[in-house]
């Protein structure tokens, strides 16, 4: 499913246009991006929650030469589904 798709249902649910469906997609969209980025976690009830986590830096290897390096600390993002989700994908039907 991709943007498109998603702004089309609003549209069909809602009764909105497209331009104000696109538009309200993109505010959710860019509240969600500013406020993983300050570090605060995004919990949807009945969805899930997404949460930005910090990686250690780890010692690997170059694939190629076999010769070990240090992979740099990072930050990444998971999700964590509600058991509501959990359910509804594994319902029985």
């Amino acid at each position: 499913m991709t943007k498109a798709d998603l702004v089309e249902r609003i549209v069909e649910k809602t009764g909105m246009t497209k331009a104000e469906s696109f538009e309200v997609f993109e505010h959710l969209m860019e509240t969600l991006k500013e406020t993983l980025a300050s570090g605060e976690s995004v919990k949807i009830q009945g969805f899930g929650r997404f949460e930005v986590r910090e990686k250690a830096p780890r010692n690997g290897r170059n694939p190629q030469t076999g010769e070990p390096i240090t992979l740099d600390a990072r930050k990444v993002l998971s999700f964590k589904p509600s058991q509501v989700l959990k359910l509804s994908l594994n319902k029985v039907t």
